[in-house]
């Protein structure tokens, strides 16, 4: 739903801002993604983009789960679910990735973005963060930690 009142926001029920993000949704687990919801977009948004990416890594930014062209009529992702139109992740794979940090705990962010188009044409990362860059209109971000101790 488009809305012009309040504040565009993302929310999972598997966690809150900012705390560990479930086994279930990692690497170390069935490696689904988590569901998510968002509310309050801005009025003029025509479609929606979605990337999950972890900035804490030694080589730069991983991305995880890279979506266009979600419908301004989407409010939600269900968990294992998709909408619009998945891009490569970082393994080159047409899907959500979960987090596996090498090292320490690392934040994953879940960032929406409402856009001014009704389709981004872009066709890989370096493509979809410009034309987000260029065409969103409203931004809600959801942050996740994660971390690997005790595990091999």
């Amino acid at each position: 739903m488009v809305s012009s009142e309040g504040k565009f926001t993302i929310i999972s029920t598997a966690f809150k801002e900012g705390e560990m993000i479930p086994e279930k949704y990692t690497d170390d687990g069935p490696d689904v993604n988590p569901p998510l919801e968002w509310k309050n977009p801005p009025a003029a948004t025509k479609s929606f983009a979605l990337i999950c990416d972890d900035p804490d890594t030694k080589i730069g930014i991983v991305h995880h789960w890279l979506l266009k062209n979600i419908p301004a009529s989407v409010t939600k992702i269900d968990e294992n679910g998709t909408a619009g139109e998945t891009l490569p992740n970082i393994k080159g794979e047409r899907n959500y990735i979960g987090p596996k940090p090498p090292d320490g705990t690392h934040r994953y962010f879940f960032k929406l973005y409402a856009m001014n188009a009704e389709s981004l044409k872009a066709t890989n990362k370096d493509e979809l963060y410009k034309e987000v860059e260029e065409k969103k209109i409203g931004e809600a971000v959801l942050m996740g930690r994660y971390t690997r101790e005790n595990k091999k």
